[in-house]
Parts: C-alpha cells; structure tokens; sequence
C-alpha cells in the first residue's frame, strides 16, 4: 500500500513542522527517512498514522485517508520509545498479541488465527525461546524486536517505524534489517525514520531526507553525499569532512 503525501502542512501553534511536504513512498521498498531532530519525521509518522491534525494538504494510502486506514488495521507502527514498567507481568507473548486486538471483537479473546500470526511473528524475529518472558528483562535489542513483530502480528501492509536501531546490539539490527527488507520483499510499504547512516545502504532502497520540507528523495547512494547531508544537517560539507577526522 503505497504513500502519497501532497502539499502538506503541519502546525503546533505558531511553528511549522512540516511545510507543504509532497512525497510519495512506493509499496514493495524500504524507504529510509534521514533528517536531524526537529526536522518532522515523527510529525509525518503521526499525520500517516491519523492522530496528527493537519494544517492542509492531503495524504492518501492507496487511495485510502490515514483514519480509515489505521482503523482497518492496515498501516503498522513501531513507535521510538516504549514506556516499560519492569515491574508489570506482561511477557513478550502478551505484547505481540496486542497486534491483534483489531481483529479479535470487542471481547479480545485470542483465536487460533490469532495465536498462530503471534507465533509466527515471535519465530519471525528469533525470540521463540523468550515468549513467555517478562518484556521488562528483555535487553534493549530483544525488545524492540519484540515490538516489532507485534507490528508483524497485526499483519499491515504499511509499516512505520521510529528509530528501531536505537540502542540495540548489532545482531538485533541486522535481524531487524533482513525482516523489513523481506517484508518489503512481501509488496509490503516500509518507512524506517533512522540516525544510523551506516546501515543505510544494507537497509533502504530509497532514501528520503527531510529538513521541514523534501530535500531530496531518490537513491541511497546520493542521499549520503556530504552536499546532501550538509542541506539535511544544517553543516557546510567542508566543516563535516573536518568533523569526521
């Protein structure tokens, strides 16, 4: 399900988040969305996902408006942070199957539909061994793949996701990398908002890079020119190939 953004406008208040913003981010790819703090990546995750009101403009989710869309369980989204209370039984299990809520009824009781698409996203990113666990005594890495396959669970065909390399071990990266390039692989749309230039290339297909407005959206490759990270950072090239010394 691909993403198309048109002329689109974000405002808290006064400021400008997001300024006639014009994309369109194809199904079948992983896309990487790059730009510095501030720049309005997770305001564009929040207007995808519906919960953002914006100032004008238009997005569309083959054909479908971001509210539809999420209520239909189609768009999938791993947010940045996860308040955890270690103290709170609730195990990786328990988790994943909150990915299925949209489709067990008001009564939220767990089919066999249900606990087979919670199994097999568990198995999918390698913590079959650890379901039962409390997600509070998961290291970061096993966490965020436990968030993840709860995405995975939900089956949506659109998936959002909000520096998932954050924090975590380079083996739970490089399982994480190879899930959304398989699912993109599936025809499914992947937005994967990331800091880790490095992994770029292994990850995305295409590369956005966003400053409030598109700057560039096009091959990996060029996206990680010094010239168009300068624009994305706010650096003068000269002064980041001095930096990076």
């Amino acid at each position: 399900m691909s993403i198309h953004v048109d002329d689109l406008t974000v405002r808290y208040g006064e400021v400008t988040a997001l300024d006639g913003l014009s994309v369109h981010v194809a199904a079948g790819e992983v896309t990487g969305l790059v730009g510095m703090n501030g720049a309005g990546k997770s305001t564009l995750f929040g207007a995808i996902m519906g919960t953002v009101p914006i100032a004008s403009g238009r997005i569309r989710l083959d054909g479908d408006d971001p509210v539809r869309a999420r209520r239909r369980g189609a768009i999938g989204y791993v947010p940045q942070g996860e308040a955890i209370d270690v103290a709170f039984p609730v195990s990786v299990g328990d988790v994943v199957m909150m990915g299925r809520y949209g489709h067990q009824g008001l009564t939220r009781r767990p089919r066999p539909a249900d606990r087979r698409a919670v199994a097999e996203a568990i198995e999918r990113v390698e913590l079959e061994g650890l379901a039962r666990r409390p997600i509070g005594a998961l290291s970061g890495g096993q966490r965020r793949r436990a968030f993840v396959a709860r995405g995975l669970a939900q089956g949506a065909r659109t998936l959002l996701l909000d520096e998932p390399f954050a924090g975590v071990d380079k083996r739970s990266e490089a399982l994480l990398v190879g899930v959304l390039r398989e699912l993109a692989a599936d025809g499914c749309t992947v937005l994967v908002s990331t800091h880790d230039l490095h992994a770029l290339p292994d990850l995305a297909h295409s590369a956005v890079l966003l400053r409030r407005r598109l700057l560039f959206h096009g091959p990996v490759a060029e996206a990680l020119e010094p010239a168009m990270l300068a624009r994305a950072f706010g650096l003068d090239p000269l002064t980041r190939q001095e930096a990076g010394r």
